[in-house]
């Protein structure tokens, strides 16, 4: 599949991912006890997202702490966002694995902490069609410049991404956003997700994917993402483009949006147990 990329493709040094595009990037940090990594933003806005572990964000004479989690599957994390045009610091006592997702940006904001208590946390879909969204920085909640970052949590055996979709062109109707999807699945397990093809058709493909995995999505169709039996799938997503609004709007595949009318009468899975 054209933007897969595996784990440990695009690490070098600390960083086990390094990776994305015009308006997009992401990279993962891995550090041992009493690590620390120091990284510039350039001309990008960075959200500091806890994969697992705790941290500190320094950036300029402020710090905040990051509570964290153990893993990604174990609740809501806090983050931190780090203004463009700046240099951070980032240290973990107890070691950990921590998420730089990007965005290209022109406002000057804040450098600040987004509690976990205050992310909006919601329920997309129904039946084997339920996942849960972690609304980290939305369109519509915690402010950036252009960056949207959110997680999804889809339990095993549930599809999530679906129906597929796109968001490639500025109209009133649709949202012009590169995505990068990284992947974590639970108990060592493997997913899939698809790329569809454009226009809109049987044409597509597949990739197994893993913890550690990356997709890039510059354009066109994508979705579903596969949990399968027995091992729930976590992905960050990732999303900026060229606009200086700031929203999400997205065009289903007709052929198979009338999913999403169904799940008004589908009886939602009973929980996320074992994946959030």
């Amino acid at each position: 599949m054209d933007g897969h990329q595996p784990a440990g493709s695009t690490g070098h040094g600390p960083w086990s991912v390094d990776t994305g595009m015009r308006h997009t990037g992401l990279r993962v940090l891995e550090l041992d006890p009493g690590g620390s990594q120091s990284f510039g933003t350039q001309e990008r806005e960075v959200i500091v997202v806890p994969l697992s572990g705790s941290c500190s964000v320094r950036c300029g004479a402020e710090e905040f702490t990051l509570a964290g989690r153990p893993g990604v599957f174990e609740g809501v994390s806090d983050f931190a966002y780090v203004p463009r045009r700046s240099e951070a610091v980032l240290s973990s006592p107890g070691g950990g694995r921590f998420a730089l997702a990007s965005g290209t940006a022109r406002r000057d904001l804040p450098f600040r902490r987004g509690p976990a208590d205050a992310v909006p946390v919601e329920t997309r879909g129904a039946g084997s069609c339920r996942r849960q969204v972690n609304n980290l920085a939305s369109a519509d909640g915690f402010t950036c410049d252009r960056l949207i970052v959110v997680e999804v949590i889809t339990p095993d055996g549930n599809w999530s991404s679906y129906p597929p979709h796109k968001h490639d062109e500025h109209t009133a109707t649709e949202s012009e956003l590169e995505e990068i999807y990284y992947f974590e699945i639970g108990r060592g397990g493997f997913g899939q997700h698809r790329l569809g093809g454009s226009p809109p058709g049987p044409a597509g493909e597949s990739a197994e994917v893993r913890t550690g995995d990356v997709v890039l999505v510059p354009d066109g169709w994508h979705g579903p993402s596969a949990a399968l039996p027995g091992y729930p799938m976590y992905y960050l997503n990732v999303m900026a483009g060229p606009h200086d609004e700031r929203a999400w709007r997205i065009t289903d595949d007709p052929a198979h949006a009338w999913i999403r009318d169904t799940w008004n009468s589908t009886e939602a899975t009973p929980s996320t147990e074992g994946a959030a």
